[in-house]
């Protein structure tokens, strides 16, 4: 007999069925026990009146695996309006041992630092697991809407032998006796990769070596990485993002429905035309000092407050960063020169994306370096690419788990995390 899973049952009432998962929850009354049996599709319950298989069900602890043979029967009260009737239960394997806090319960009632230690328990709660198939959903929604528009996915090294973006907070390692570090970032790849196929995006993990202790701060992230050629300005990457963001958040609409019931969440709509101001406007919107040489958190905040004021948007890009407060690669806005064609957009009042435009032109790329005093060698296979013909090129980078965090209203990036790494953390 094949399995079937819990929503797979309406076309089955009447008719002897094969289930399988864990125990859920046990409720033992005098003359009737309900066994409640979660599998990846959600829950069933299952009534047992013979005393013989509730005396098994009784001896039987949450969490172990089961596999139930019973009839299907229309019962409105029932979770999903079926429940199993007349089982035989049999265990697939020896009782488990119950975690440290009930999965039963509507929330996980265990501090998140318990959480993450118990994560392979944890995540089975139907909260934890719902954040993850939203996440899982907005990566297909990416792959999908990036290969709608003839983009090319790829995979770039994680070991590099310099840091990628000039930067002292890599990991450092030993690779055969010669010094490695793991990748930030796949930029200088993609931007390689673009003189290939024109458009391509990758999903892959990113390392920080950032000593920050926040909520919003991971050590190791998901980044998903686009990179498009032949445009005119950042303003075409910033229509290719919108895009995108508005093919993510359909696809989780679409593919994680119930996941998204779940945790009550509806995800907000992409503006046609996502609102756009100027680094300095934004300043002074946020009421930052004009001479204020980057965005405080606080001023993100504002500057998501007056977007979803003034525009009924949860979304704001924010243009022309200062060139001093961006990657060497950045190409500049040539009517404000101190100034980039680079861009941030704002999710809910923080930070989720960063793109722009980038330099394309190899004499370029020799003028930025020297401008901040940096060496060519430790780039020079990255650099010297440039030399063979790039057409102007830019794109972005979404932080995944930010995303889903700020999706969701999780107050703590590692609620939407499965095995979060971080200043303190490296297991399980």
């Amino acid at each position: 007999m094949q399995r079937i899973l819990s929503d797979q049952l309406t076309p089955y009432t009447g008719r002897t069925v094969r289930v399988a998962g864990w125990v859920h929850r046990r409720r033992l009354l005098k003359s009737v026990a309900f066994l409640i049996v979660r599998d990846a599709a959600g829950l069933v319950q299952v009534v047992v009146t013979d005393p013989v298989v509730r005396a098994e069900v009784a001896a039987l602890p949450e969490e172990t695996v089961v596999e139930v043979v019973a009839t299907v029967v229309a019962n409105a009260a029932a979770p999903g309006g079926l429940e199993l009737t007349d089982p035989t239960v049999r265990p697939l394997g020896p009782p488990a041992v119950p975690p440290p806090f009930d999965l039963y319960r509507p929330e996980l009632a265990a501090t998140l630092p318990t959480q993450l230690d118990h994560a392979p328990v944890a995540l089975r709660h139907p909260t934890r697991s719902a954040a993850l198939r939203i996440s899982a959903a907005a990566v297909a929604g990416f792959r999908a809407s990036l290969d709608a528009h003839r983009f090319v996915e790829i995979q770039t090294p994680k070991v590099v032998a310099a840091s990628t973006e000039s930067g002292a907070n890599v990991f450092a390692l030993d690779w055969f006796g010669r010094p490695a570090y793991l990748a930030q970032s796949p930029q200088f790849y993609k931007q390689l990769m673009v003189g290939v196929f024109e458009r391509v995006y990758e999903v892959g993990p990113v390392f920080r070596a950032e000593p920050h202790d926040t909520v919003r701060h991971l050590a190791q992230y998901t980044s998903l990485d686009v990179e498009l050629g032949f445009v005119t300005d950042h303003r075409d990457v910033m229509a290719v993002l919108r895009d995108t963001l508005a093919g993510m958040l359909d696809a989780v609409a679409d593919r994680a429905a119930a996941a998204l019931a779940t945790l009550g969440v509806t995800p907000p709509p992409v503006p046609a035309q996502i609102p756009a101001v100027h680094f300095t406007d934004a300043l002074r919107i946020a009421g930052a000092p004009a001479d204020e040489p980057d965005l405080a958190p606080a001023h993100e905040r504002a500057l998501g407050e007056w977007a979803r004021h003034e525009h009924g948007s949860e979304f704001l890009f924010v243009t022309g960063y200062p060139m001093a407060k961006r990657p060497f690669y950045t190409h500049p806005d040539p009517a404000r020169p101190g100034y980039s064609n680079g861009f941030d957009l704002l999710f809910r009042g923080l930070e989720l994306v960063t793109g722009g435009q980038r330099l394309h032109r190899h004499a370029d790329y020799l003028a930025a370096l020297a401008a901040r005093g940096e060496p060519v060698e430790p780039y020079a296979g990255y650099v010297d690419a440039f030399r063979h013909g790039m057409p102007p090129h830019g794109g972005f980078a979404i932080g995944l788990e930010r995303l889903v965090a700020r999706l969701t209203g999780a107050p703590n990036i590692r609620e939407v995390t499965p095995f979060p790494r971080d200043l303190h953390r490296l297991t399980p």
